[in-house]
């Protein structure tokens, strides 16, 4: 009998050693069910998008993926500076970040479209239009596909202004300092404004100390969050452009390492962000630029018509510049113009 109990305990010593071998091995299982992805964004924390778009993606995927895939978000320069965000996704070093279309010019020919042609589109819903009906998103993602990048719009949104001093005429245009980038930094060189490029974490006290005259960070939304408007009281009318200047990008690497069923979510997340974007930011663009006239005592400087018929001349240069640095870009800009002779504004 003694030997016999001394085999069931063996036995039952075996099984609770079998079981807690499982348990252990389960256990790193367990802890990798959670993916976490980098995220470096070139919006600085302060800067409404960072909150409202890169918040609002995160909360989405983590509530479809029932919490398997986290974004562990980082402001502009953070990890890598902002010119530098799209290689790092390219290589796959970073799983995600948020990039200017003018941060990728030397790879996407598309880039300067993309970044918005100047005074072409005058409302979010024709850019809109133009990316997911005309097929420009599609050209937009098979050139980054090249690099290892899916590319997704954040939102279309018009880019519009701040100066010290209010606009009244040619003279007053070209003697701006401005901080600027991408093609609407060639547009207002072609225009006879002095442009450079300062990033977000600066532009503060580039014009609090009069280094630039004015500046364009999105539009109303982009200065108030910035607190541009406090040394910035002058909004400047019309729209420089309107475009796709932010946009999420994706390592292939990572999204391919997903679950089919993942990545469907993650893919379907970024289309549906655009038009939740696209419309949010048009309406609190609105508000915001209200609540800055009440507030701040910031003025709506429209532009006189021969600024406008002056900056149009040099748009078309700008326009004419971008068709040539690819057939894409050429099949792009002519996309556009055939748009606006249907809307009857060529």
């Amino acid at each position: 009998m003694l030997t016999n109990a001394r085999k069931k305990l063996t036995v039952f010593a075996s099984a609770l050693t079998l079981g807690v071998s499982a348990a252990l091995a389960a256990a790193p299982a367990a802890a990798q069910d959670t993916i976490t992805w980098k995220v470096q964004s070139h919006w600085p924390g302060a800067s409404s998008s960072f909150k409202d778009s890169l918040g609002r993606l995160k909360d989405v995927l983590a509530e479809r993926t029932d919490g398997k895939l986290e974004l562990e978000l980082y402001e502009s320069g953070s990890l890598f500076k902002p010119t530098e965000t799209f290689n790092a996704v390219s290589r796959g070093i970073l799983e995600m970040g948020t990039i200017s279309p003018a941060y990728a010019q030397d790879k996407i020919s598309l880039a300067g479209v993309a970044s918005g042609l100047p005074l072409a589109f005058q409302t979010p819903a024709e850019a809109a239009y133009f990316h997911m009906n005309m097929g420009f998103e599609e050209m937009l993602r098979e050139e980054a596909a090249e690099h290892g990048v899916y590319w997704a719009t954040d939102k279309v949104y018009q880019t519009e202004m701040v100066v010290k001093n209010p606009i009244e005429s040619v003279e007053d245009l070209q003697s701006l300092k401005i901080r600027s980038s991408g093609a609407l930094e060639k547009f207002l060189d072609e225009a006879g404004a002095a442009t450079s490029y300062i990033s977000g974490a600066e532009l503060y006290s580039a014009l609090d100390s009069g280094i630039v005259d004015g500046a364009h960070w999105g539009a109303a939304q982009g200065a108030y969050s910035m607190s541009l408007y406090e040394v910035a009281k002058y909004h400047v009318k019309p729209s420089l452009n309107v475009a796709g200047t932010d946009v999420i990008i994706v390592s292939q690497k990572a999204l391919d390492k997903l679950p089919a069923e993942m990545q469907e979510i993650v893919k379907e997340a970024l289309k549906e962000q655009f038009w939740v974007r696209t419309n949010e930011y048009e309406h609190k663009e609105k508000v915001t630029l209200q609540k800055a006239v009440a507030e701040e005592g910031v003025e709506i400087n429209n532009l006189p018509q021969d600024v406008i018929d002056h900056m149009t001349e040099a748009a078309q240069v700008i326009w004419d510049e971008e068709a040539e640095r690819s057939d894409n870009s050429a099949k792009a800009v002519e996309m556009v113009k055939d748009y606006l002779r249907q809307l009857g504004r060529l």
